[in-house]
């Protein structure tokens, strides 16, 4: 029967000890507030919800959380005259832009995504970030929230990557990508399956590890899985229920109930990896404020989001000023010129 690793718990102690290291910092730094601004175009109320978590996360822990919701007209170009006002915000040290969006104003989200500055992008979804991270170059990047969440659970586990067969399940750019250069990073040796893998369970039986992050209920079978492995499952998906209070039950991307029996350690869902997105969300926007307010690192905890490298070594953290902006702006530039 395997340990259940309780993402809850562990996310509630992320945030407890950011709590406290804000309030360490300020007796020295009376004015230290952690600045998080959430970018929302339209109204889609799934974002809605999402973005209510992260502010409520907030107010707990003593950032100041701020939801800018722009209209459905938003145009591309008053999308990037809004983030690089944020760039340039000083009391700013974290900008989400909130994906999708609700527009039908023909917004490019990756070239957007971009205009943030690196010093800011506490999601860790710029190019910039992205290739940091693929470089190996940990110290110099943030790294997205829900792949930092599950080193973080691994390591709960009691579980060293180092020199373990690890096999992740998934590929995109949020989860499985960062998720596979982490785990490389920490010197796990790791496979990453997608839809074009021909024989999963393969795979997965090898993995001492196994990330899971298809966005298909119950894809991976619980007798896949390797005897006393660890499983990590990121899957999030909603079904109709009329016995729930919410109406709806969630179902994660690996057979729970057949897994539990077989592997050493496994996250549930709910209650597993979901809280730790969060939590390292919060996480990473106290580090950009430490940087900025040029704190050092408070406890001595070890991160993999960052470390104390010098902010004006981050693409300008000390002014906001991002060069991905640049980039942006000669990219919508040159779709201007196309459109003529």
């Amino acid at each position: 029967m395997a340990t259940v690793i309780k993402g809850t718990a562990v996310a509630k102690k992320l945030r407890q000890g950011l709590k406290a290291d804000i309030l360490e910092i300020r007796k020295e730094q009376p004015e230290f507030t952690p600045g998080l601004t959430v970018v929302q175009v339209g109204d889609r109320p799934d974002s809605n919800v999402y973005i209510g978590a992260k502010v409520k996360a907030c107010a707990e822990i003593g950032i100041h959380g701020v939801h800018l919701k722009l209209p459905p007209t938003t145009t591309q170009q008053e999308l990037i005259d809004n983030i690089e006002r944020l760039n340039q915000d000083p009391t700013v040290h974290g900008i989400i832009l909130q994906v999708p969006l609700d527009c039908n104003t023909g917004i490019d989200e990756t070239l957007c995504t971009n205009v943030l500055s690196p010093s800011k992008d506490v999601d860790g979804l710029t190019d910039v970030n992205a290739g940091r991270l693929s470089r190996g170059d940990l110290k110099r990047c943030f790294t997205p929230c829900t792949p930092t969440g599950c080193m973080v659970l691994i390591e709960e586990a009691g579980v060293d990557v180092k020199g373990k067969n690890v096999c992740v399940v998934g590929r995109s750019k949020i989860v499985g990508a960062p998720m596979h250069d982490l785990l490389l990073w920490a010197h796990g040796t790791v496979t990453t399956c997608h839809s074009r893998t021909p024989d999963l369970r393969y795979h997965i039986n090898q993995a001492d590890i196994v990330v899971v992050a298809a966005g298909k209920k119950e894809l991976v079978k619980g007798e896949w899985i390797k005897p006393g492995a660890v499983v990590i499952d990121c899957g999030i998906n909603p079904e109709p229920d009329a016995t729930k209070k919410s109406g709806v039950k969630l179902w994660g991307d690996v057979e729970y109930p057949v897994a539990k029996q077989v592997a050493g350690a496994i996250t549930p869902v709910p209650g597993g990896v979901g809280p730790m997105t969060v939590a390292l969300l919060m996480r990473n926007t106290v580090t950009s404020a430490k940087r900025m307010h040029g704190v050092t690192s408070v406890g001595g905890q070890r991160t993999y989001s960052t470390a104390s490298f010098p902010a004006s070594h981050l693409g300008g953290a000390v002014r906001g000023y991002s060069t991905s902006a640049q980039l942006a702006r000669t990219g919508l530039r040159l779709i201007q010129m196309l459109k003529k």
